[in-house]
């Protein structure tokens, strides 16, 4: 092999010590799994809190049971003695680490991968501060401690600054200070601090964009001297390539409304179709989390390291895709991967005025719920659907801010940095957005909602398929009959409104 055939990021990572927090998440799972499958990690330590009864070393076992470990487990049999759990959370103090574990992690790690939040819109504003503001801070600690350190990389979002209309690669000055917000919020009762955050967030949307936000204004005044970068990610989806395609386990994002449009469930949203959507599968997302790690030491080693790099790994900047692509090739390969539970032929409508979506979501989910609920109750079932279509809703509201703009980003260091890899990195960790096809990419997204969210086989797609043929019919049958009916009324309403101006 010559030199350049050799891969400068496997070369990184032999041997060393990884320390990552978020494990047990989506992008902290494919994280473990790509670094197991495509490194000689030496040791990779999860953080892990105890849930539902479960230690932190249960916890690892059970993400081990996960099918994405699946082609890990058939090449690299021995591969989950590589990780080790870390009893610990992001929401206390000191990452509620014990002193030995502490004295561990300092003694033997050299990268650090801070994945770990709360994607909760929604999250109360104190917990979404202490997990992604303190806990930042509480590993910037940390990291300032390690003996051995090569570099940290801080997972924050693309919608950071979503206040602004551009993002580039760059820290921002706030017009809040996190110290400030933390000495308010101590101050503050649970009742009080709902009442305030409206105020708290400002220009931001939610508590979850404000508090990453503070995130890296913190990593900013905190990790000078530090080899540190912050990874910003746009909205992560399911997996295009690797370790297979389509896998995905949680419904957030537009992953719901996806699973909700081709179900026949969502038919309508608030949302701009002409909008760019800045989504990246996260199997990409992953390589250049990974190779971050790896650019963010080669520049300290080269004394490049004037300013903490950022990388904002988003689709728009190399390939774009807007809301209505998004709509379009989720419902064209929905039709091919129907749902065995889907409950109305797929349609999806956008519209930008608020009331219109108001009268839709009336007439198009409301109302037939509502009947579908009533036929239910009279034939002895359990209503649920208006209570489904409550939440859907909900969920759907919190998500139009992002659906009606769109921000204008810069990547160039993402673009440079796939530019440094040889041959043989780009073969190993494939980040580049511009060799994604969204139309394999969404066949395969589609196929991996339905198989590993909705937990459907493709034993049962024929049969799903011929159901879906009975839904077409009767959506044309029923569209015939409300445009008639809508024909009459507004000859009717017409009629009445001449004949007031004419009286």
């Amino acid at each position: 092999m010559s030199n350049m055939e050799i891969s400068a990021i496997q070369e990184f990572y032999k041997g060393t010590n990884v320390f990552l927090t978020g494990g047990t998440g989506f992008l902290g799972k494919a994280t473990i799994e790509k670094l197991l499958r495509n490194t000689e990690v030496e040791t990779i330590y999860v953080l892990i809190r105890e849930k539902k009864g479960q230690t932190p070393h249960m916890r690892i076992d059970s993400l081990f049971d996960d099918v994405l470990f699946d082609r890990l487990k058939k090449e690299k049999p021995k591969c989950r003695n590589k990780v080790e759990a870390i009893a610990g959370d992001c929401s206390i103090a000191g990452l509620g680490i014990s002193i030995t574990d502490r004295q561990r992690l300092i003694s033997n790690i050299n990268v650090i991968l801070h994945v770990a939040a709360t994607v909760n819109f929604n999250e109360h504003i104190k917990l979404a501060y202490n997990i992604n503001v303190n806990g930042t801070k509480d590993l910037i600690n940390l990291a300032r401690e390690v003996q051995n350190l090569k570099s940290v990389v801080h997972v924050s979002t693309a919608y950071a600054n979503c206040h602004l209309r551009e993002i580039d690669e760059k820290l921002y000055e706030y017009p809040v200070k996190y110290s400030d917000v933390e000495n308010a919020l101590e101050k503050m009762t649970i009742e009080q601090s709902d009442l305030c955050t409206p105020k708290l967030l400002g220009q931001w949307p939610n508590s979850y964009t404000f508090t990453k936000a503070l995130a890296e204004s913190l990593v900013k005044d905190l990790g000078n001297g530090l080899a540190v970068g912050i990874f910003r990610p746009g909205i992560v989806v399911s997996t295009y390539k690797e370790p297979f395609p389509g896998w995905i386990d949680n419904l957030y994002g537009p992953t719901g409304l996806a699973a909700g449009a081709v179900s026949g469930l969502l038919r309508v949203s608030y949302c701009d179709g002409g909008k760019l959507a800045d989504i990246v599968p996260v199997d990409t997302c992953v390589a250049a989390l990974i190779v971050s790690a790896w650019d963010v030491y080669k520049r300290s080693q080269e004394k490049t390291f004037e300013t903490i790099p950022v990388y904002n790994y988003v689709s728009s900047t190399e390939n774009p895709i807007t809301h209505e692509d998004f709509k379009v090739l989720n419902l064209t390969h929905g039709m091919d991967f129907v749902p065995s539970n889907a409950i109305w032929k797929p349609v999806a409508l956008m519209t930008t005025n608020y009331y219109f979506y108001i009268f839709l979501k009336i007439f198009l989910h409301i109302i037939p719920a509502a009947l579908l609920d009533l036929c239910t109750m009279l034939t002895g079932g359990k209503p649920k659907l208006l209570r489904i279509y409550k939440k859907v809703h909900k969920f759907s509201e919190f998500l139009s801010y992002f659906c009606l703009q769109e921000w204008k980003f810069s990547n160039n260091n993402v673009q440079n940095l796939w530019l440094k890899l040889n041959k043989t990195d780009q073969q190993l960790f494939p980040m580049s957005m511009q060799n994604v096809s969204w139309t394999l990419f969404f066949r395969r997204y589609i196929k991996g909602i339905r198989q590993y969210l909705l937990k459907e086989s493709d034993a049962t797609l024929e049969a799903s398929r011929k159901r879906f043929k009975r839904f077409s019919i009767a959506h044309e049958v029923l569209k015939l009959v409300f445009y008639f009916f809508g024909s009459l009324l507004t000859a009717s309403i017409l009629s009445r409104v001449w004949n007031a101006i004419c009286n």
